[in-house]
């Protein structure tokens, strides 16, 4: 009777499996139909009509393809690649840590760094922009093959047609799945291998027809994963230290004590909503397998393209979705061109009737192969035979239409040659970054919905790190710069002080310890989208060195930071040494030689002093002997004025006396002098 009952839950249970599945695959058909036809279109360039190329084929006429939009989804996407999205995740109650939150940002930088999660981002932008949908998966997985310890990861679908979703979703990351299928084709031989001890119904088992060709054709088979959440109740209580615990929680030992020690009290308690997720493996014929999920999300997690609602449908659909006619004319009218240039047949020769019967079998090839001359018979009356002009009229037309159907294509898109980094009719610097700007946006919903998407993506892991790493352990966690490093989480630990990489200690001397709770408060997170860390470290050394150069007297505040940004070998350590020396804590290597300096200084000093009373001595010798020999020069002045006023004494004096002596002659007449 047990197993009767068990059977029925069973059958009910694959009833309503494939029930929702078929709902997913109605509901998804016209979105996977237009992405997989955009896909092949821009991807595999099957852009001629199947009837009409083989019709041109069949008349040996071309069918060029000259595929212009891979250029375009590379444009974007690749955008997407440069500005990576980062969570950032804050403290959101009075039970969070904000240290505790930084921590929590190293360990998912750490999860995306093991999982490669950038191919993740990427493949799934790349899917969105071409077709239309992309997906990333968030997983768990041992951390080491011998180990015990659970790591989240985060997964690539390179297949997004394997997905199907909720096709009640109304969310714009479609956070609100209830449902959700990932499908996989296995053979007879991989079904067994995987599945065969898992399986009661055998491969023979005439249940297999009932399933359809959508489960088993022929030795293929189809297995998927089938995720559901319903919505369930869980009591909480609130204790009497304000910690708000689930009742579970409260049957373990450390609480049962608490309680009847009377440490604690129960204050309230009520009934919850909460999210029960499972996950079922299943062929269209039994469930092979069921697991519970400890998350209160789907672990799958969309990336669109362009979307839009019409009657409660909501639609999905590529960058290049509404270009396709416009590529199309493009190929058909560079073929016309090339037909009519190239592969059309060249212009004959026309003469007068009778020119032509000398050496006719040169004549006859003139048009396909090349002689070095041809001989014509001469008519009376007649003109040597003459080829006629080649008509470029409608090459030339069609050529006209091949660049009227690109610039559709840009204009469709909303890229132009600026955004492409094609040469346009811009001729400034500003004017061709606003046609670039106005290019980023009108593509930039897509990389809007990846940042949406990564947001929940962040959700989903802030939701599974409490139940993950719940135990005692020792986890990597890596900044921002790409710097690693162990920290235990858990558990205490002494404190380190982040400047001196000392342990702290109060006043007592005794160990201040520290403890990362991860189950333990409540984070929200934020997501920014930006140049990639290299970058944007390239462009604060740039500007740091601008600033250095404008105001030099910030250079010791400035100089730490800036050694951090650049890529010498050993800026880290030069850094270190410089905050080192801005903060008063100089190294004992430093400290030898500054005292070097300081004594080669002073000697330098008493050197001077010494130059300097010498240079005293030497100045009071030359200013002694240039007063000597001023006085000198004075003396020598003075005996000479002196010389000269004597001499005119003397010859006055001689003057007086022989003007004396003549006076006291006698006259010539006989008188005296007297009378």
């Amino acid at each position: 009777m047990a197993k009767s009952s068990k059977k029925s839950e069973d059958d009910d249970l694959l009833r309503a499996a494939l029930d929702d599945f078929q709902a997913c695959e109605d509901a998804e058909s016209t979105n996977r139909e237009s992405a997989l036809s955009d896909i092949t279109f821009s991807r595999l360039g099957e852009q001629w009509p199947a009837d009409i190329q083989k019709q041109r084929q069949v008349e040996g006429r071309p069918c060029l393809t000259i595929n212009k939009l891979p250029t375009f989804i590379r444009q974007v996407v690749n955008d997407a690649r440069q500005n990576k999205p980062s969570i950032k995740v804050h403290a959101a109650d009075s039970g969070a840590d904000p240290a505790t939150a930084e921590l929590i940002n190293g360990l998912i930088r750490n999860i995306e760094y093991a999982s490669n999660a950038d191919t993740a981002y990427d493949t799934a932008t790349e899917c969105a922009v071409s077709g239309g949908f992309g997906y990333i998966r968030v997983g768990m997985d041992y951390a080491y093959d011998d180990a015990f310890d659970m790591d989240i990861t985060i997964n690539r679908v390179s297949n997004p047609f394997s997905i199907y979703g909720d096709p009640n979703s109304r969310n714009a990351d479609s956070s609100d799945w209830d449902k959700a299928f990932v499908v996989d084709r296995l053979s007879k031989e991989q079904f067994k291998a995987q599945y065969g001890d898992k399986a009661t119904v055998d491969w023979d088992d005439v249940s297999w027809n009932d399933a359809g060709t959508t489960w088993r054709d022929g030795d293929f088979v189809t297995v998927a994963e089938w995720w559901t959440r319903e919505e369930v109740e869980r009591p909480i209580v609130q204790l009497s230290d304000g910690s708000v615990h689930d009742m579970e929680d409260m049957q373990s030992e450390q609480m049962q004590f608490l309680l009847s020690t009377g440490q604690i009290k129960v204050v309230r308690e009520r009934k919850a909503k909460s999210c029960k997720v499972k996950q079922r493996i299943m062929s269209g014929v039994e469930i092979l397998e069921a697991r519970d999920w400890p998350g209160r999300y789907i672990p799958i997690i969309p990336v669109y393209g362009d979307e839009f609602d019409i009657e409660g449908k909501r639609y999905f659909r590529s960058l290049i979705h509404n270009a396709v006619d416009a590529q199309r004319m493009f190929n058909y009218w560079r073929t016309a061109s090339t037909e009519l240039v190239a592969l059309a047949p060249k212009v004959p020769y026309i003469g007068p009737k009778g020119a032509f019967n000398h050496d006719q079998d040169k004549w006859n090839t003139a048009n396909t192969k090349s002689h070095p001359y041809m001989e014509y018979d001469i008519v009376v009356g007649g003109q040597p035979p003459q080829r006629q002009p080649l008509d470029m009229g409608t090459a030339a037309g069609a050529l006209q239409e091949a660049l009227n159907a690109s610039d559709d294509i840009k204009s469709i898109i909303g890229l132009y040659d600026a955004s492409l980094g094609a040469r346009s009719n811009e001729t400034s610097g500003r004017a061709i970054m606003a046609r670039q700007r106005e290019g980023d946006v009108s593509t930039f919903h897509f990389i809007d919905n990846m940042s949406r998407a990564i947001r929940h993506t962040g959700r989903v892991l802030i939701d599974l790190i409490p139940k993950v790493y719940s135990g005692e352990r020792i986890i990597r966690i890596i900044g921002e710069d790409g710097t690693q490093e162990a920290k235990p989480v858990n558990q205490q630990y002494p404190a380190v002080d982040p400047k001196t990489g000392q342990p702290m200690v109060d006043e007592q001397g005794q160990a201040i310890m520290a403890m990362h709770d991860l189950t333990a408060g409540k984070y929200d997170l934020t997501v920014t989208t930006g140049p990639s860390f290299t970058s944007r470290r390239e462009e604060a050394a740039a500007s740091m060195t601008e600033m250095v150069r404008a105001f030099p007297q910030a250079a010791p505040i400035i100089m730490p930071e800036l050694a951090k940004q650049l890529d010498w070998p050993g800026a880290d350590k030069i850094a270190d040494k410089m905050e080192e020396m801005a903060s008063g804590q100089v190294p004992p290597e430093m400290q030898k030689q500054m005292q070097e300096m300081q004594a080669q200084m002073q000697q330098l000093a008493q050197e001077n002093q010494q130059l300097k009373a010498d240079k005293s001595e030497k100045i009071a010798e030359i200013q002694a002997d240039q007063q000597i020999q001023m006085i000198k020069v004075q003396s020598e002045e003075k005996i000479a004025a002196a010389k000269i006023q004597s001499q005119q004494q003397v010859e006055f004096y001689k003057a007086q006396t022989q003007a004396a002596i003549a006076a006291a002659k006698p006259k010539p007449n006989g008188q005296s002098a007297q009378s």
